[in-house]
């Protein structure tokens, strides 16, 4: 949440600082601002606009401006509404010292109280005020020195950049609970950012910061230091795979529709040199799970939030199926503050995107000092989850900007199934000629979506036509399809803000059947799997309802046309693979209604692709 980008070096600054916002608009857009050093180097300059980036774009525009050392934020509202005070940057009593920020303090009425009565005025609503003003209240000579200081006394969560005109000549960055990197590029310059895409055109030697520590950068060199005990700490340059390109639309009309098309790629590359095409078998040195211990497992837990938590809910079927261990899936939010049985005979297996989800990560840390051994799925390398991680399995999507998930999670859904695997294969729960179907099945799986996805799209543009204007949509499946129903249902009222609710379909008749009428559409996943017969059964219910029924069966069942016109067909594949599968034709059904609807696709109101608070 919120974007943070930083440059000090020989560039002029106000275009990186523009380029790296846009690069960073998903993680917050309800405002905008940046902050450079003036033309005389005695004065700092502020531009905030209310609202997306491009408005501070069309207000920059006409101005020439050959300053090298600024910052840059885009907000996502916590304390305070959107508006024009409230934007970063901000500043202290005097306006020479500026900061940006990402995060909660949790004791800034507290902090904003001291401060007032020491005669500090404030000119926002946010949280983040107070930490200017409290640097100030400790600056003599050193700025750096000023930030320790005043960071004693704040509780709670920051990535924090600051600038002060006495010495700008080098920036100060600190994280706390949220994600801060800093890019070298060997030319001379420097740059910080709260993610990696702002950096890519720039430079792929990034350095990752912890918790507690504090960066100076200058134009000309960087150091790190420890927050709380100001020793220098040594710190590895990783040379990132990404490019500038995977971060641009490529002629996609949103970063949404792109992502949906690169999914192939994507599941190819999670699964590529990781699984014998031959004998199925999978090999995952980093996860770091021997023999001995995955045959010495009692349980499993899942973690995860969002789109994560989908993911995970369908893995809970393929482990227990093909491990014969109990597995546990937990909500994030609400794993991280109940009464947790963890030892160190539970494998706990938190996912998520970023790696820096707040609820997640703070779930995988309380497992952890419960004793369990912790496994990471994540698409960020060196990521705060990854670097905390015992072992970390890497999906290899890419970088994914459109707020909505979707080639993460279809890369997520494809890590678990290798996972499921390789534990099935290590306990002896997998024979070799079912490894060998498996591994094919999957294998199949990429050119399959790449042949099926032009002619789903003109399918679900079409039935777009039709409920665009729906209030509300249910969406139905049983099994492991019963997650891709939750994933459906969340899509579409993230991007088009229609009311939707996926359920099981058994449950229609315990409540939601109420909710049927001729005004409320149904999608029903409905392949020619294990519970296709219990599904259809409830369709029909649907039908002797009059509810309008979307349904998304196997090609060639001629059952489904019977009871609907409104059909999506999709290739016969093994059945525990459906659900990646199936993904796909929500993913493009969601995407043609809010796209119909004239909705900000990529950048849906009031949410951020990374959410690093609670």
């Amino acid at each position: 949440m919120c974007g943070i980008v930083g440059y000090i070096g020989k560039r002029r600054v106000v275009p990186i600082l523009l380029e790296g916002l846009k690069r960073l608009e998903y993680r917050g857009y309800d405002s905008a601002g940046l902050v450079y050093v003036n033309n005389d180097d005695t004065t700092l300059k502020r531009h905030r606009c209310e609202g997306k980036l491009a408005n501070l774009e069309e207000h920059m525009e006409a101005l020439n401006i050959d300053s090298h050392v600024g910052l840059g934020h885009t907000r996502w509202a916590t304390h305070g509404a959107p508006s024009e005070a409230n934007a970063h940057p901000h500043c202290d009593c005097s306006g020479d010292l500026v900061v940006v920020h990402n995060g909660i303090i949790e004791n800034y009425n507290s902090l904003r109280d001291e401060l007032i009565v020491k005669g500090h005025c404030f000119n926002s609503e946010t949280d983040t005020e107070v930490l200017a003003h409290l640097i100030e209240e400790n600056l003599e000579d050193d700025l750096a020195a000023a930030v320790r200081k005043a960071l004693v006394k704040v509780e709670g969560s920051y990535a924090l950049a600051v600038l002060w005109i006495k010495q700008p000549d080098r920036l100060i960055a600190v994280r706390n609970n949220s994600p801060l990197v800093l890019g070298i590029q060997e030319s001379g310059g420097s740059f910080l950012a709260s993610d990696i895409p702002a950096l890519l055109p720039y430079t792929r030697e990034i350095i990752f910061l912890e918790d507690r520590e504090m960066a100076i950068l200058k134009a000309d060199s960087w150091e790190v230091l420890g927050l709380d005990h100001g020793n220098l700490i040594d710190k590895e340059v990783q040379t990132i795979t990404w490019n500038a390109t995977m971060a641009e639309k490529t002629g996609y009309k949103h970063f949404m529709l792109k992502e949906i098309f690169e999914q192939p790629l994507a599941i190819l590359n999670t699964f590529r040199g990781r699984l014998d095409p031959e004998t199925g078998q999978v090999n995952l040195p980093e996860a770091e799970l021997d023999t001995e211990y995955l045959n010495s497992i009692s349980r499993i837990c899942l973690v995860a939030c969002g789109t994560s938590w989908h993911a995970a809910l369908v893995a809970k079927y393929w482990l227990e199926k093909w491990t014969g261990v109990p597995v546990e899936v937990d909500i994030a939010s609400e794993f991280r503050y109940r009464t947790l049985l963890l030892d160190d005979s539970v494998l706990v297996i938190p996912i998520s995107q970023s790696g820096e989800t707040a609820d997640t990560l703070a779930g995988m840390r309380r497992a952890k000092q419960l004793g369990a051994k912790i496994v990471t799925i994540c698409n960020v390398v060196g990521s705060t989850m990854t670097r905390e991680t015992d072992g970390t399995i890497y999906t290899h999507a890419g970088p994914e900007i459109g707020v909505a998930s979707t080639k993460a999670f279809t890369s997520q859904l494809t890590a678990l199934f290798l996972l499921t695997m390789l534990i099935g294969q290590e306990r002896n729960t997998i024979t070799p000629s079912e490894a060998r179907e498996l591994g094919q099945a999957l294998i199949g799986i990429p050119n399959l979506i790449e042949e099926e996805l032009p002619r789903l799209q003109e399918e679900t543009a079409r039935l777009a036509e039709d409920f665009t204007k729906c209030r509300d949509f249910l969406y139905l499946g049983r099994g492991c399809n019963f997650p891709i129903a939750l994933e459906g249902a969340l899509k579409l009222k993230e991007i088009s803000y229609i009311h939707a609710e996926g359920y099981p379909a058994g449950e229609l008749k315990h409540g939601p059947i109420a909710l049927i009428d001729r005004d409320m559409p149904v999608l029903a996943l409905a392949p020619k799997d294990g519970v296709y017969d219990k599904v259809i059964s409830n369709v029909e219910e649907v039908k002797a309802r009059h509810g309008r029924l979307i349904l998304v069966g196997s090609a060639g069942d001629a059952n489904l046309l019977r009871i609907t016109g409104d059909l999506i067909t999709l290739p016969a594949i093994h059945e525990d693979l459906n659900p990646i599968l199936y993904t796909i034709p929500l993913q493009l059904l969601a995407y043609q209604i809010a796209n119909r609807r004239g909705c900000d696709v990529d950048q849906p109101r009031n949410l951020a692709k990374s959410v690093t608070v609670e």
